[in-house]
């Protein structure tokens, strides 16, 4: 039953003390009207323990804002929850996907993930389409969801706040790649709980690439705060030609710093005897954090992304279907997910706040207990990519 302000209240019980749960915690659909943002809908999810986020239905149904009475966790760029109509995808070549990132999850996919690619074209058997030109992460993170549900489910004395929506990626003599996603949290709790499918609607074979950027700030990220994970490898870091110029390893973070250019990292995570991995940012001073479970036949891959300029400042948990050396490497590997008519992929993952210094420290024990991450802070990166069993996802 629901444990909220500091007891466990039954159904019976709850809706005696008011006319509605909503006084409590509920899901409320809603439109932003002003800026950049003007036209989103979201929906505002709240717990009843002080968990708060909101998803935006017209961006994938990524979750944007996220906080714990009254602390953030979830990144808000400059770029702000820009409105999908104002988004140039092809703009900037290929960057252009900057100026819509924002908030704790931005989805990348459907069929190409990281940095740009001209990607042969055969397989969709129209002459004039010699190439797919992606951009950075994909199209799907500014595609409007069709809102199919909502709302709260009563299971016996437990209630689920609730909210479903199918995403298509789709265009004529191409990819009809759908995601449907639904999102979860219980009344009195501090999980959301993400359960997505992608399933080739069309009937053409179709490549699959996969991400999460979970995008994590301040007070989480703070100086002296720790990236904890089960890191059994450090395979790769974009600045290892220059691995300590900027004096931030992959372990502990800095305070903001003016001109930070981006540093990341691919680990090889250990799972746990469930096949789970766990990934922490944890703030031990002020007894805080936030924890990323996924699994690792459905996500092989992991990155860390520091990007502590100052005025930008987030670190970002980010699991993947491939390898960071994108969609040549995975083909020439034999790794690249392809999915045939009806034929899909789930990923199911849970994002955990921990609220406390005895949530924090029973975090870092359980990742601790799977496996213990290198203490140096620059470990050499090993080049080792171990193999992705073909079709990648579980």
């Amino acid at each position: 039953m629901p444990q909220l302000y500091g007891e466990a209240i039954t159904r019976p019980d709850l809706a005696s003390r008011s006319g509605a749960l909503s006084q409590f915690a509920g899901v409320r659909l809603s439109t932003l009207g002003d800026g950049v943002e003007r036209g989103n809908r979201q929906l505002e999810f709240r717990t009843g323990s002080g968990l708060r986020f909101t998803v935006l239905v017209d961006r994938a149904m990524d979750i944007a804002e996220c906080d714990h009475n009254g602390r953030a966790v979830g990144w808000h760029s400059p770029s702000g929850f820009r409105n999908p109509a104002l988004h140039e995808y092809e703009g900037e070549g290929g960057l252009g996907w900057f100026r819509s990132m924002s908030g704790l999850l931005i989805t990348c996919g459907l069929d190409h993930v990281l940095f740009m690619d001209d990607d042969p074209a055969g397989h969709y058997h129209y002459g004039p389409r010699e190439k797919v030109s992606s951009s950075l992460h994909g199209r799907i993170g500014t595609i409007p969801a069709r809102l199919t549900g909502y709302g709260e489910e009563w299971r016996g004395d437990e209630c689920v706040l609730w909210a479903e929506g199918i995403v298509q990626q789709s265009t004529v003599f191409g990819e009809d790649l759908h995601l449907i996603r639904r999102i979860e949290a219980d009344v009195g709790g501090n999980e959301i709980r993400l359960h997505d499918r992608v399933v080739n609607h069309g009937f053409y074979r179709t490549p699959h690439m996969y991400c999460y950027h979970i995008n994590v700030s301040h007070p989480v990220v703070a100086e002296g705060s720790r990236y904890v994970a089960p890191v059994r490898d450090v395979i790769w870091a974009a600045h290892a030609d220059n691995y300590r110029a900027q004096e931030t390893g992959y372990r502990h973070l800095p305070a903001p710093i003016t001109n930070f250019h981006e540093q990341v990292w691919q680990h090889e995570m250990a799972p746990d005897d469930k096949g789970r991995v766990n990934v922490a940012i944890v703030n031990e001073e002020m007894g805080f954090g936030f924890e990323v479970e996924t699994l690792k036949s459905q996500f092989p891959a992991m990155y860390e992304w520091q990007n502590l300029h100052a005025g930008h400042y987030a670190v970002g948990i980010e699991p993947s279907t491939n390898h960071v050396l994108g969609k040549d490497f995975a083909r020439e590997r034999g790794e690249l997910i392809w999915l045939e008519h009806g034929e899909e992929r789930r990923y199911d993952s849970i994002f955990r706040i921990l609220p406390d210094g005895d949530a924090v420290g029973d975090a870092v024990r359980r990742i601790e207990a799977t496996c213990r991450q290198p203490e140096e802070d620059y470990p050499a990166p090993s080049g080792h990519y171990p193999p992705i069993p073909a079709g990648g996802a579980a």
